[in-house]
């Protein structure tokens, strides 16, 4: 398959010249650990996660036992065709787990086995279910591994096996020292069962021979370079190099051997040894009470002339060597692609194999009632979107449908993000009792035990991002659709980030609430201002983000987000959040205005005119807020109108839905060549009278995030934002440092007015109203 995408006719210009590229080696090394799983191993609940660049070895066992058409072999890397790393949401056999970003793959069924065990916990156990994660050796030096073995979160799977592929080589190198088992007790040490597949049966017989003692010493202290060496040697000159510093014993136990039988005895690895692989695999399913790993000994390159190559990582055989590996096993051109002789015993195995394993068709998420809202509406007093975000979490545990359906999880910070309404309600989440140590005389109720719904993570972003990803799998992997909400501190979004864009390409559904955002968390200072994460959740795919100032426009986004969780077009949602207090007399004000559908609508389309200034005969501007900053931009259109401007303030409570909204408004008419626009949520907030006024936006992030606005509407903008580092101080302070304050937006719409075109320009067409795109 990889031969083939890479000398396709068309594969230069497929890719515009750059190799098409494919790891031929890195197949080879984990071909017998997957041989072993698929046919004597796995059935039909297990779920697994490949290593990346084993993809193409997935792909054939796959049309092996059935699954896969044929037609798609030979579309590897290609448009439309088998993805370069497994992919559940663009592979058509592909259910478990994308993998592709390394490290993420590697724990995402760990953290897949705790959502089981979360739902058997709450709905009644299933048949049991095997997780288990095929890693290359040099993913465990990604970080976030160890940050999910660490966590308590992860103790007591038992169903889950890691199984390393131990090829001792990188992309760059061969591993120095001898790592694995500094690794082995890494994973001791946090609780798990470790087990080996080191050598093969011809190496273990050896070893029972007279020297054999001599022999097992001599290769477990060989550096893994000059292991790595041996397998490109032939011949005196094998002999001689291994041979070199050993005990004498191993000498006279290689003279009972010709070079042949040396070089196949010394080689024999554990990783390629089918029947070890397959006793080792079985003695961790015996292991009930703990994680097991699996560090199998193999050789990248396995049976190929690169074999042991430190730069095999991306090396390509030649097409002479594929011919002769052709002949070698009996094909040829026009065979290769054949699958076995269906009455065969190996094409009976792999009907057997494909009729337990190969993924069952989709089924849809069921559609959860989610109330419109879970509190009643909020006009009066102060409170900060936080604060109700934690109340409507609170309100919906109460509902009967969707509060045994939700599930929270945090990173040590669900006390200081408002979570607690919601778990002193439905209690935190620990597969067995445990004692609360006078948790009952708390105002927090903290008792551990099975029936709660709050997961506590330690303080690992990567870990909350991995663990919302499989909640929000709960249906496709488990068959129980959950409500998953998770919440952290805006700016460590991008300590997660990775994860996060992890879990969206794998189709997840969840809700995580970023919180506190902004340089209004003042005197916290830089170190916890965040200024780019409203850019990351408006540009992420699969995600939509909103801003919301009021409390029920909160209430509406969450309670509208939790539904759409199970929507056949639904996405995740961002929620960027603060602890400022806000009075609420402006959003009862519109309110009463626009009435409380017309206004919910246009909260969930993305925003809504918070206060109207058509114009009047005056000079006029449009400030556009998103956020906490809404009682600035009011501050500043009461200035304004008193320095003689008439002031529209648009509040958009979700600067991503408004932006699509215009993106998506192109329509290339199949008549003709012309673009139309077809109306978007922006241009019904400002009406055709009102465009050619100049636009102040104002946000707490970065000034780009709303910089798009003039050039949707075809008018000039000035875009106030963060766009430098915070610092501790009142928010007041922030406020003005930052160029964000009542006095900023006055001060930018003067100018904006002063330098706007003149007033007999505001006649002629807008650019959306044209036959030109904007």
């Amino acid at each position: 398959m990889i031969d083939h995408a890479n000398r396709r006719d068309d594969a230069d210009a497929d890719v515009g010249g750059v190799k098409v590229g494919g790891h031929q080696a890195s197949c080879a090394s984990i071909v017998s650990i997957m041989t072993a799983l698929w046919f004597g191993h796995l059935d039909g609940a297990d779920k697994v996660a490949v290593k990346p660049h084993a993809s193409p070895v997935y792909h054939a066992i796959k049309y092996l036992t059935g699954e896969l058409d044929r037609s798609y072999l030979t579309t590897l890397r290609q448009r439309g065709g088998l993805q370069a790393y497994p992919s559940r949401t663009k592979d058509p056999d592909v259910a478990d787990f994308s993998t592709g970003s390394v490290g993420l793959g590697a724990v995402a069924p760990l953290f897949s086995a705790l959502t089981r065990r979360y739902i058997d916990s709450h709905f009644g156990d299933r048949p049991r279910s095997r997780f288990i994660s095929l890693v290359g050796d040099a993913e465990l030096d990604e970080g976030n591994v160890w940050e999910a073995i660490a966590d308590p979160a992860t103790q007591g799977l038992g169903d889950f096996t890691m199984i390393v592929d131990l090829n001792r080589q990188s992309l760059d190198r061969v591993i120095p020292d001898i790592a694995a088992t500094r690794l082995m007790r890494f994973f001791a040490d946090a609780g798990w069962h470790v087990a080996e597949a080191k050598y093969g049966s011809r190496l273990r017989a050896a070893f029972d021979a007279d020297g054999g003692d001599a022999l097992r010493a001599h290769l477990d202290e060989m550096p893994n370079e000059a292991y790595q060496r041996l397998f490109g040697l032939d011949g005196d000159e094998l002999r001689r190099t291994f041979l070199d510093g050993a005990d004498p014993a191993v000498g006279r136990l290689a003279d009972h051997h010709d070079d042949d039988e040396l070089k196949a005895l010394i080689t024999d690895l554990g990783g390629h040894d089918l029947g070890l692989l397959l006793e080792t695999f079985r003695g961790c399913d015996e292991v009930e009470d703990r994680p097991s790993v699996v560090f199998a000994s193999t050789i990248k390159g396995y049976g190929l002339p690169m074999a042991g190559d430190p730069l095999n990582h991306a090396a390509q055989l030649p097409a002479e060597r594929i011919d002769e590996l052709r002949a070698e096993v009996g094909l040829d051109a026009a065979s290769e692609w054949d699958r076995f002789d269906p009455d065969s015993p190996e094409g009976t195995r792999c009907r057997e194999v494909g009729g337990e394993i190969n993924n069952a068709r989709p089924v849809p998420r069921p559609q959860v009632a989610v109330p419109v809202a879970a509190r009643g509406v909020s006009t009066s007093g102060s409170t900060s979107t936080q604060e109700a975000f934690g109340r409507v979490l609170a309100g919906l545990a109460d509902v009967d449908g969707v509060a045994e359906r939700l599930v929270t999880a945090a990173p040590d910070v669900s006390i200081s993000t408002n979570l607690g309404g919601f778990i002193n309600k439905r209690g935190v989440y620990w597969h067995t009792e445990r004692d609360d140590h006078g948790g009952a005389d708390r105002l927090l109720s903290w008792a551990p035990g099975p029936s709660g719904q709050h997961i506590e993570l330690g303080i690992s972003e990567m870990n909350l991002f991995t663990l919302l990803g499989q909640l929000g799998l709960g249906h496709e992997h488990h068959g129980r659709h959950l409500l998953p909400v998770g919440t952290v501190y805006d700016p460590f979004v991008l300590r997660g980030l990775d994860a996060l864009i992890y879990a969206l390409y794998n189709g997840s559904r969840f809700v995580v609430a970023g919180t506190p955002a902004g340089v209004t968390l003042a005197p916290e200072g830089g170190a916890h201002q965040s200024t780019i994460t409203a850019s990351v959740g408006a540009e992420l795919p699969g995600l939509v983000a909103h801003e919301p100032a009021y409390a029920t426009e909160v209430d509406w986004l969450l309670c509208d987000a939790l539904a759409r969780l199970s929507h056949p077009d639904g996405e995740s949602a961002y929620l960027r959040l603060s602890t400022r207090a806000i009075d609420q007399a402006p959003f009862g004000a519109v309110l009463d205005r626009l009435g409380h559908d017309r206004l919910r609508s246009q909260v969930l389309a993305g925003g809504y005119r918070l206060v109207e200034g058509p114009p009047d005969g005056r000079p006029g501007v449009t400030v556009v807020t998103t956020g906490v900053m809404a009682p600035e931009a009011i501050e500043a259109a009461r200035s304004l109108d008193d320095e003689g401007v008439a002031v529209s303030v648009v509040h958009l409570t979700s600067a991503d839905r408004a932006y699509r909204s215009w993106r998506d408004g192109f329509a290339r008419s199949t008549a003709s060549a012309r673009v139309v626009r077809r109306p978007s949520q922006l241009h019904r907030l400002v009406p055709p009278d009102e465009r050619r006024r100049p636009v102040v936006s104002v946000h707490d992030a970065a000034s780009h995030s709303l910089a798009w606005i003039g050039s949707a509407l075809g008018t000039r903008q000035y875009a106030l934002g963060v766009d430098r580092f915070g610092e501790s101080g009142t928010i007041a302070d922030l406020h003005e440092l930052c160029g964000i304050d009542a006095g900023s937006i006055v001060n930018a719409a003067l100018v904006a007015i002063s330098e706007a075109e003149p007033t007999v320009d505001d006649a002629r067409p807008a650019a959306h109203e044209t036959d030109r795109s904007c």
